[in-house]
């Protein structure tokens, strides 16, 4: 447990996440290390670890693994965000490496990311001067999200602030951890592997191209020319990557070239994945370490800094860890891939043990700064600063109860003369992504409810919205289409179900309600002719959306005997459904939760409130009343059904992300179960998912913006998603006429109610 001196809340809990042993690569080793300097320095400290796992099934990972997160699931980086959610740590230490994560440039921990609240701080094993689009997007999501980064080289600090444009007062350097060792004769420890006698260089690590063996093969006759019994031990087995792609090809060609030099006495390949205490045991016993890695930008080498932290004479290319490591006359440097160099500056350390000796102990004397425990120190002083800075949630202060006045502000603005954009970048109208019909429609239907609306205004935008309709039918495959690109092109012959089922509500809705006649003169006749569509439609929601759709006309026309037959039908199929899913846990129509889930028992409700069938309005009723307990919190706020529930079988529902037209849909339903049934339960249900756009939800944050009328697309574990697309703009505006109405029908009934705080 680690405190500052100014009494902050000790830090006691922490969250890992990297490879880990016995997966076998450096990053795994690395990571376990980590934990172990830890626990070995804060003993009362809980990690809890989280395995990146290229191989489900094929690791036996020991008890201090929390779970393992199968690289290639993007699920299972959600699964595991919520893991870390519910678990109580107070910071999140991420080991980041290419490779390890899936996605394109393993975007997928970016999810993860996205879906936790608290700290992050965030190692970089590697640091691309020259990423592609995919690698920088990836590494500037991890800057914005991280709160601390640790790069394990000054250059790795220069990089991220020149390329990526990082803010330095976020950045720290901490070299790569280094074992607690005595500095030992070499001579003392040969004998355990055979070397009695023999003067030793070593190179150890994961076997691929990239790491310049056939460098130091290449400098062997130069070197045992002069010291005939000397021995290169290669110490690593080769990368599993490389294994399963060609086998041992690498490693035989290595031998080859040692035995076309005449130097096959002189090497020896130990094709091991050692543990780290034996791998240890081996460096102590070599007189040089050689790294010839041929990649200039290398920014960290584990195997480096664990030769120079058991005190090894070093020679070594000067990639970028070497050049920082072995700077000021720690190490000897030469130019990458020329073996005369290795031979030469090797046969000078072999040839004189003083200056050996003193290059040994100068390497030492830079290793004891950089053993673990120094480390785990160093990092757990940045995590208790970060845990401290992290901003307070404010508690929630008062609001109105009042339903915000209607504004078609944020609507106009997301519109033109075609229809309404779909998405934007924070306020502004993203045109890439076009248009597409559900916008189109639910703004349609928000026009004719809007109950203050200058009338030439109501005038031009009914047609606007209902022309879009019009010219989205495709009377060849008796079906609207849905997406349209800015260049006005349709992207398909025909829309989704739901686009279809969606299209039929809104001209339901502006046939009863569209305040001039020649609208509602045209919804009806596209009704008329497009509403036969519904019945060849398969999805629970699309029928809903019909449903609401035909029970608006036969508002309107009581006789009309098409929407009676949607409503029949499809009210039949539902109540049918329910039976096949139920359990005596599981109130619902499906055996997973999904989108719009209101709209579901709100379209039961109504048509039994159409066709006077009370069994109906009774299977709506006691499935909202099973949803609008999913969506309520312990606190009793309403909590959307975030879009991480989405088909998960049987299962609770999770909290993030939540998003406004959840709050929409149970607005409406509970507005049509108080209709249906004169219970102010209902009203008091409704008003509680209307505050949830105020602020009154799980993270205190308004989601309406007051000022033009706006909505944020959502709520994070980290905040708000703060574009304000056209669905979550008509959302909390449709939401609104609805609250406004139904609170009037509700003091007309009993009187006037008390809100829901």
């Amino acid at each position: 447990m680690m405190q500052q001196a100014d009494g902050v809340t000790p830090i006691d809990h922490l969250a890992l996440v990297g490879n880990f042993l016995p997966r076998k690569c450096g990053l795994a080793t690395y990571t376990t290390d980590t934990f172990t300097a830890l626990k070995g320095r804060f003993p009362d400290l809980q990690i809890d670890v989280y395995a990146m796992d290229d191989h489900p099934g094929r690791y036996d990972y020991p008890p201090e693994v929390t779970r393992s997160i199968p690289d290639q699931d993007r699920m299972a980086y959600l699964d595991a965000a919520r893991a870390i959610e519910a678990s109580g740590a107070q910071a999140l230490w991420l080991q980041h490496e290419y490779g390890i994560f899936g996605g394109p440039a393993g975007e997928h921990i970016l999810a993860l990311l996205d879906r936790v609240s608290i700290p992050v701080i965030v190692t970089l094993h590697t640091i691309l001067e020259k990423p592609d689009a995919d690698q920088r997007r990836v590494m500037e999501g991890l800057l914005r999200r991280a709160a601390r980064v640790i790069v394990m080289a000054e250059r790795g600090r220069e990089i991220l602030e020149r390329v990526y444009g990082a803010s330095g007062r976020n950045v720290v350097m901490i070299p790569h951890g280094v074992p607690d060792r005595d500095f030992v004769d070499p001579e003392s420890l040969k004998g355990r592997f055979g070397w009695a006698g023999r003067e030793v260089v070593l190179t150890f690590g994961l076997l691929a191209p990239g790491k310049g063996i056939e460098v130091m093969i290449e400098a062997l006759p130069a070197i045992a020319e002069q010291h005939p019994d000397v021995l290169y031990a290669v110490l690593g087995a080769t990368h599993p990557n490389l294994v399963a792609h060609e086998g041992e090809k690498y490693r035989d060609g290595l031998k080859a070239l040692a035995a076309k030099l005449g130097v096959g006495r002189n090497i020896e390949f130990i094709d091991a994945f050692l543990e780290h205490d034996e791998l240890i045991d081996y460096l102590q016993a070599a007189d040089i370490y050689a790294t010839p890695y041929l990649n200039p930008a290398q920014i960290t080498s584990g195997t480096l800094s664990y030769a120079v932290g058991v005190g090894k004479a070093v020679v070594s290319t000067p990639y970028v860890h070497a050049t920082e490591i072995l700077g000021d006359g720690h190490g000897v440097l030469v130019d990458f891939g020329d073996s005369a160099a290795f031979a030469r500056e090797i046969n000078a350390l072999l040839g004189s043990d003083r200056n050996r000796l003193k290059l040994s102990e100068r390497a030492y004397a830079r290793g004891r700064t950089m053993i673990w425990p120094r480390l785990a120190e160093v990092a757990m002083r940045e995590i208790v600063q970060m845990v401290a800075a992290k901003p307070q949630r404010l508690q929630s202060v008062a609001l109105s109860l009042s339903p915000l006045a209607p504004d078609f502000s944020a609507v106009e603005r997301m519109s033109d003369s075609t229809g309404m954009l779909q998405h934007s970048i924070y306020s502004v109208p993203d045109r890439r992504h076009g248009y597409c019909i559900d916008d189109n429609a639910r703004a349609l239907m928000l026009v004719s409810q809007m109950p203050t609306m200058d009338e030439g205004e109501r005038d031009k935008w009914m047609t606007i919205y209902a022309s879009f309709l019009q010219y989205a039918w495709n009377p060849e495959a008796r079906r609207f289409r849905n997406f349209m690109n800015f260049d006005r092109t349709w992207c398909e012959d025909f829309g989704s179900e739901d686009s279809n089922g969606r299209t039929l509500w809104a001209l339901g809705v502006t046939a009863r309600d569209a305040q001039l006649a020649k609208h509602r003169h045209w919804a009806v006749s596209m009704f008329d002719m497009t509403a036969s569509l519904s019945l060849e439609l398969g999805s629970p929601r699309s029928h809903a959306f019909a449903m609401l759709g035909a029970a608006a006309i036969l508002d309107a026309f009581p006789g009309h005997a098409l929407a009676h037959t949607i409503l029949a039908r499809f009210g039949e199929e539902l109540c049918g459904l329910l039976e096949e899913a139920r359990r005596p846990e599981w109130e619902w129509f499906e055996i997973v939760l999904a989108y719009d889930n209101a709209r579901l028992p709100e379209a039961l409700i109504r048509a039994g409130h159409s066709l006077g069938r009370e069994d109906m309005v009774k299977c709506g009723l006691s499935t909202l009343d099973w949803i609008v307990g999913k969506q309520t919190s312990p606190e009793g706020r309403f909590r959307a059904v975030g879009s991480e529930s989405f088909g998960r079988v049987y299962a609770e529902p999770l909290q993030f992300d939540q998003q406004p037209l959840e709050a929409q849909a149970t607005i409406d339903a509970c507005s049509a179960a108080f209709d249906a049934s004169g219970d102010h339960r209902w009203v008091a249900e409704a008003q509680r998912a209307y505050l949830w756009y105020l602020g009154q939800n799980d993270l205190d944050l308004p989601l309406a913006t007051v000022q033009d009328g706006g909505c944020f697309d959502g709520l994070m574990p980290t905040g708000l998603n703060r574009n304000q697309g056209a669905e979550s703009i008509l959302a909390l505006q449709l939401s609104g006429c609805t609250i406004s109405g139904l609170a009037k029908r509700a003091e007309s009934v009993a009187g006037p109610r008390s809100a829901v705080a």
